[in-house]
This record gives C-alpha cells, structure tokens and sequence, in this order.
C-alpha cells in the first residue's frame, strides 16, 4: 500500500470529485484513516466491510491491518476503476461490490461470515444504513463509523440530555456505543459545513430478541414522535398508562428520562 500513488494524484488523473448526491466528503490524509483503523481492530484475521469506499483512503489503511479481507460495497460506479486497481495490488484481499448498501444483503455477501464493518458513512444515509444493521439479521462483531457530529452525538447520548432520542435508545439497546475520535471539516476533501466523529459500536451479550426490537422501534417512534408529551399520551396507541404501569414506569414521565432498560421493559410489556 505504501507504494500506491497519493489519492489526490489518482482523483486528479481520473477527473474525479466527490458527488453532493451521494453526500460524499472523503478522507485522504492516511494518517487519519490509519487512526480510524487502529480504533476499530484489531480484525484478528477477520473479514471487513466498508459502504461507500470512493477512491479508498479508508480502504488502504484497512488493508494494511490485520484484516484477511476487505469487502467494499460503492454505489458510485466512477470509483469501481480506482478501487479495481486497489484490489489488484492488495494481492486478493480487496473485494470490490458495485451495489446499494442499503439493498445489500450482508450475510450472502460474507458467505456465512460475520465480520466487522467500518466506514466513513456517506452524510445523506448514515442513520438509515445504522438502523438497518442494528436491527437486522446480520450482526457484526464490531461497528466503527464516521457520522456528522450531531448523529454520533445523538448515538451516544444519555437520557436527560438534547441528543438523546430513537436512535440513542435502539443503539445502545443492541451495542455498547462510544464516541472514538472527533474531526473538524477540514480533515475532509470537501469539507463539510458540519463537525464528524467516529463512533465505536460493540454487540452486547444481552442483546434484546427480534421481537423486542421491533416492540422498541414502535415504543421509541411513538414516545419521541411526542417527546414533549407525558407517556400516558405519546403512548397512548400502545396502552399509554396501563403499558408504562405494567413496565414500572411513571406515565407522568417524559421519554427523555427513560433509560434503555426502561425502554426495553415498555417494549417487552407490549406482549407484540
């Protein structure tokens, strides 16, 4: 890897920029990503799997790691090209998936494997694509991300505080999650018109059921779909007082204040 060109060199031969369709801001000071690497392994001869790769800073540096392989899945057709020389000199360990993340079936793409993924999550469909792997059949063992700030924030919040909401709670319901690693704009080519940080998600042994998650999904949409109303209200659908009653929960309270546990006992009283 080290004796690739530099990727502003490759970009600046291909013509290539980053797409505001596709919200993509990259990273291609190797430095950083070599950071983002050693903050998500180690890989322990582990596949990888990276969404949205573009001219593949993070890619080189998961290269270098002690991952066996990486898989990386790009919806931008114009990288394939790049991506296809970096798999060549990665002496096989690159996979190269032309594809939709968010239509992407993981468990068929890894054979049976579970891997770990890691990426720098194009803006416009990090909390989308988040959702999907926390709450679908595929689990990896570890989820390294990049986000705007205010996403990680809110991943990683705690209850009482601004950024604690839906995503907070179906996060921390299924991983023990953590903020690693802060990035200013400027860190990006193009920098964005937001602060970024990397966020660390690690699968809890006591991770809920299925079951339990889609009862959370439906108790979190509906108590911070009205996060300023009292529970007996915003959960009124769901049985609102005699729900919360039976979780041991105050139905004065507000969804704010509820902790993880409190919200996977609402979910679980659901009986659905």
């Amino acid at each position: 890897m080290t004796e690739l060109p530099p990727l502003r060199d490759v970009l600046e031969a291909h013509g290539l920029s980053a797409d505001k369709r596709f919200g993509q801001h990259f990273l291609l000071d190797l430095n950083v990503t070599r950071k983002i690497a050693r903050l998500a392994g180690p890989f322990e001869g582990n596949v990888v799997i990276e969404v949205g790769p573009g001219p593949g800073g993070l890619t080189r540096a998961l290269l270098e790691s002690d991952a066996a392989q990486v898989v990386v899945v790009e919806k931008d057709r114009r990288f394939i090209p790049l991506l296809e020389d970096l798999a060549a000199a990665s002496g096989d360990r690159l996979a190269v998936v032309e594809g939709d993340a968010l239509k992407v079936d993981e468990t068929a793409l890894l054979e049976g494997r579970v891997g770990h993924l890691v990426s720098n999550l194009p803006y416009n469909v990090g909390t989308p694509l988040l959702i999907k792997w926390l709450t679908g059949p595929w689990r990896p063992q570890s989820l390294t991300l990049m986000f705007q700030k205010e996403v990680a924030d809110r991943v990683a919040a705690r209850p009482g505080t601004a950024a604690y909401g839906r995503l907070t709670v179906i996060s921390q319901a299924v991983c023990e999650a953590r903020v690693v690693m802060d990035l200013p704009a400027r860190a990006f080519t193009p920098p964005p018109k937001v602060a970024s940080a990397v966020v660390r998600l690690d699968p809890r042994s006591d991770a809920p059921s299925s079951d339990t998650l889609k009862a959370l999904e439906k108790v979190t949409a509906a108590a911070f779909g009205q996060r300023r109303k009292m529970l007996r209200s915003s959960l009124k659908s769901l049985g609102g007082a005699t729900l919360c009653e039976a979780a041991g929960i105050s139905p004065d309270a507000r969804a704010e204040t509820i902790d993880v546990a409190g919200f996977l006992r609402l979910a679980e009283a659901t009986g659905t």
